[in-house]
């Protein structure tokens, strides 16, 4: 059980972004690793249905087929709502996966989360401290960021007028937009490794606990 309760009212909307090809592993559906008996895919799923969001897309690309047919397993399954958006150009690289979840979010949320198909620590109490943040931010400030020793993590939370701002210039997207607004960003300052942990190769793999089946 969680030890951190998400804020109320709050209107999440959660973005996974599953369209990477996995070359650094010899071309991996890393969604679809498994960690305990569990792809990486199933185990976010669980943690979406546990913080009730008002909308959950997942951006698809290579790897699509058996991507999407886990999502929709792990749809009936769960009983969860999955907006599946297939990236046709995901050869060009995250951005334009970044940017397709952009224009296929529903404008009913207050902030959204862009979140990663590759990184299995990532559960519940990481969003809801992140969600934390987001409630406690200054005026202006409409990106939530965690920072592990220095370096970026993910997920980062993004205000609906962040999205909005970003929709109204072509080919904007959440990095460009965090590096035009620095003073913009709240950084979350956090000794959790979980923000920075991801798959990125066979040693990843060793040192996490993941499996290919």
């Amino acid at each position: 059980m969680t030890s951190l309760r998400k804020p109320s009212n709050l209107r999440l909307a959660i973005v996974l972004l599953a369209a990477g090809e996995g070359s650094r592993m010899g071309s991996v559906p890393k969604a679809l690793l498994q960690k305990d008996g569990k792809t990486l895919l199933e185990r976010f799923c669980t943690t979406v249905k546990g913080l009730h969001p008002v909308e959950f897309v997942v951006i698809t690309g290579f790897h699509a087929t058996p991507i999407e047919q886990e999502l929709n397993r792990l749809a009936k399954l769960m009983d969860l709502s999955i907006t599946i958006m297939h990236n046709q150009n995901a050869s060009t690289g995250q951005a334009s996966s970044v940017r397709l979840a952009l224009e296929s979010l529903k404008n009913e949320f207050d902030v959204v989360a862009m979140c990663l198909s590759d990184q299995p620590q990532i559960g519940e109490d990481e969003l809801i401290a992140l969600l934390n943040q987001f409630v406690d931010r200054e005026p202006n400030q409409d990106v939530v960021m965690p920072i592990v020793s220095g370096q970026r993590g993910n997920p980062v939370l993004f205000s609906r007028k962040a999205v909005e701002e970003m929709l109204q210039i072509p080919g904007m997207v959440c990095r460009s937009f965090t590096d035009k607004n620095p003073n913009r960003v709240k950084i979350f300052n956090s000794d959790n490794d979980a923000y920075v942990l991801d798959v990125d190769t066979d040693a990843d793999i060793q040192r996490l606990g993941i499996t290919r089946d």
